[in-house]
């Protein structure tokens, strides 16, 4: 074992343990940290034994078996906890040291942390790890931002450690400034509640619709998985389905309320902030609040009622139309994730390479599927890609499964299956390929209460106009502005 570690470790969860067993596996040196003793003392006899890892049993013991400059990677609770961290560390530290929050921290802490740890000659980098308990000791998709002079020094660690696409590219690059990484994984956590809610709206269609069985549905999925719908999200429900408990699935007896940590409720809030229309991860995290609210619709579903779902079609042309359903609803999940990324890369003013984006998210995380390779492509094909719906790629796709969509979404609609997020991106789908919205008379009713002013279309751009509605007011009109 080399005198000084590489890395240093601060956090021996699951993901902790994990991230450190696979530093140690690429050839780095670690030294783990926990604020209980007796778990470094339990790993390093343990799942640490024989391999290149050093325990401490102090903050000063850790930050002086590290080379400089030090290197110490927090996977402890985001908040509060990593504030408390990071000062108890600080006064061991010295200038050009880097700190490293690697857990699912809100960006704008870490655009704070970057600025108070600059202003005390230390790095920080915010960085996303997504890939769950697999991903952090096979290879997770890391997404670092932050301090940029600090990545040289991490990049041989993290690009070492992180998955591999097919040619070998890591699933790891640099993001941005201050809280890019996190901004970008809290992003991944959006589009991954949207992909989740998707798969369960079709999983709840064939279910309550088709009336199929978990083992016929395994099927389907199976299928679905060696085409383009090809993810580790349909294959980890294909084998969800296939799972038996005394001769019966168990997901059927898995209760109908879903946990949720913050990640989506945090891109949903950022996308109103950003005035961007979120609107399939918006309805994916509403319907887990639903879900969580089983003692009402249990009441609920005594009083009030609805159609009872009656299928008698095609059964297998109702399932290609799913399949396409499911394809069409997932770029523009993706569509409107990217849009949210630019307007925040606009407001923050970060530099984000859209298309290494996805090659990160192409191995190692919860959204990994052939997909990504797609958007990769359509940004190689035009770097300041507006949105996703329009690249040629994306259009062919929406638009040969957009009949079947919209019979997917007409049959969940007349026989009362729930289906928010199918339907959520069919409705965004139709609103952005409109050249006229109703906003017009939208303008006209806030200008007829408020004075809000309009502008009009035998006008240039940029003039306001306000309109005496009823005689009886004034000429006086509202300041202009958007929140």
């Amino acid at each position: 074992m080399k005198p000084l570690s590489d890395i240093g470790l601060i956090g021996l969860a699951v993901m902790g343990e994990n991230l450190v067993l696979n530093m140690a596996n690429k050839g780095f040196t670690v030294t783990a940290f926990n604020r209980s003793v007796e778990k470094v003392e339990k790993f390093l006899s343990g799942r640490a034994a024989g391999k290149s890892i050093r325990g401490a049993t102090s903050l000063a013991e850790l930050v002086a078996s590290l080379e400089k400059p030090r290197k110490i990677m927090l996977m402890v609770k985001a908040g509060k906890a990593v504030d408390e961290v990071i000062e108890q560390l600080i006064p061991h530290l010295e200038a050009g040291d880097i700190i490293i929050d690697g857990g699912n921290t809100h960006f704008p802490d870490s655009n704070r942390r970057t600025a108070y740890l600059r202003s005390k000659g230390l790095l920080y980098i915010g960085t996303g790890v997504s890939g769950g308990e697999e991903g952090a000791l096979t290879g997770p998709s890391i997404m670092p931002g932050g301090a940029k002079e600090a990545w040289p020094a991490v990049k041989p660690i993290f690009q070492a450690i992180a998955a591999k696409v097919d040619d070998g590219t890591p699933c790891c690059d640099w993001v941005g400034d201050d809280g890019a990484g996190h901004f970008v994984k809290m992003v991944h956590n959006g589009i991954e509640y949207g992909d989740m809610q998707l798969i369960c709206e079709a999983y709840q269609i064939m279910k309550d619709l088709l009336g199929m069985s978990a083992g016929e549905m395994h099927e389907v999925f199976k299928e679905w998985n060696e085409g383009e719908l090809d993810s580790y999200l349909i294959e980890i429900t294909r084998d969800i389905l296939a799972y038996n408990e005394n001769g019966e699935p168990l997901v059927d007896k898995i209760l109908d309320t879903a946990g949720q940590k913050g990640t989506g409720k945090w891109t949903g809030v950022s996308a109103l902030e950003l005035g961007v229309p979120l609107t399939l991860i918006g309805e994916a995290v509403f319907a887990r609040c639903l879900s969580a609210q089983k003692d009402e619709r249990v009441a609920a579903s005594k009083v009030l009622n609805g159609p009872t779902p009656q299928f008698s079609g095609d059964k297998k042309a109702f399932i290609e139309d799913l399949r396409g359903a499911l394809l069409a609803a997932k770029i523009v999940s993706y569509a409107q994730g990217y849009v949210l990324m630019r307007e925040a890369a606009k407001e923050y003013n970060w530099e984000l390479n859209y298309g290494g984006i996805a090659l990160m998210w192409r191995g190692g995380c919860i959204i990994r599927s052939a997909f990504l390779g797609k958007i990769k492509e359509a940004f190689d094909r035009n770097s300041e890609l507006t949105n996703l719906l329009v690249d040629p790629y994306f259009v062919d796709k929406v638009t040969n499964a957009q009949a079947g969509w919209r019979r997917v979404i007409s049959a969940a609609i007349v026989n009362g299956v729930s289906a928010p997020a199918l339907t959520s991106a069919l409705t965004y789908f139709d609103g952005y390929r409109s050249a006229r919205l109703p906003a017009n008379l939208l303008q006209a009713q806030r200008d007829f209460f408020g004075a809000h002013t309009y502008e009009r279309i035998d006008r240039p751009r940029g003039e306001f106009f306000h309109t005496n509605w009823t005689g009886r007011g004034g000429d006086t009109a509202s300041t202009t502005y958007n929140v």
